[in-house]
């Protein structure tokens, strides 16, 4: 691990930790991997093959659903791939919507080149001047449990400074099908808190 960054698994395991009913969608790749190595649920909505849009996917959620908490959980690269999605949902600000960008400054599914926040561009700022009103940047360890608690009761953007490791994948179910069925089977069963 590169020094003064974050564990990108040790992240993820501490951000889902009980994850309880907590609606998780996730983007392509790293975000995937890491949420299914600290435990694939149903309630997990993992997008394969759609680079870009786990931000809006997880908007949408937020609206139909706004008694239930949803956290998106996402990396540099597809964040940059869907820098209009910060802007729309500034404006529709639903309070029960979060998102963590796991930034190691890499294209990870490409091959790991650097992507535009190694070369300066800061996600954070730009959440801000697209005008969301709480963002955060997180490099320490230390900050991960409160922001865990941040995430599952603030409309947030969470910058995390992770290394650009490589640890072994950890594959959820790849079917599309059968993930939007277990996901709307779970969210009909789960309970709503009040």
């Amino acid at each position: 691990m590169s020094a003064g960054m974050l564990d990108r698994r040790l992240v993820v395991a501490a951000l889902l930790h009980d994850p309880g009913d907590l609606l998780v969608v996730t983007g392509l790749g790293a975000a995937t991997y890491d949420a299914a190595a600290a435990g694939d649920r149903p309630l997990n909505f993992y997008l394969w093959g759609a680079m870009g849009g786990a931000a809006m996917v997880g908007l949408g959620l937020a609206l139909a659903q706004p008694s239930r908490r949803v956290l998106v959980l996402t990396g540099d690269g597809e964040m940059l791939m869907g820098l209009g999605a910060l802007a729309t949902i500034a404006v529709q600000a639903p309070d029960n919507l979060a998102i963590a960008v796991l930034d190691n400054g890499r294209f990870g599914e490409t091959g790991s080149q650097h992507s535009h926040t190694a070369h300066g561009a800061d996600l954070a700022a730009i959440a801000l001047g697209c005008g969301w009103r709480s963002v955060c940047t997180v490099s320490a360890a230390a900050e991960l449990d409160p922001l865990r608690a941040r995430l599952r009761r603030e409309a947030l953007l969470a910058v995390l400074r992770i290394a650009p490791d490589d640890p072994p994948r950890v594959l959820p179910p790849r079917d599309g099908a059968l993930l939007h069925h277990r996901f709307r089977a779970a969210l009909s069963r789960s309970s709503t808190p009040p």
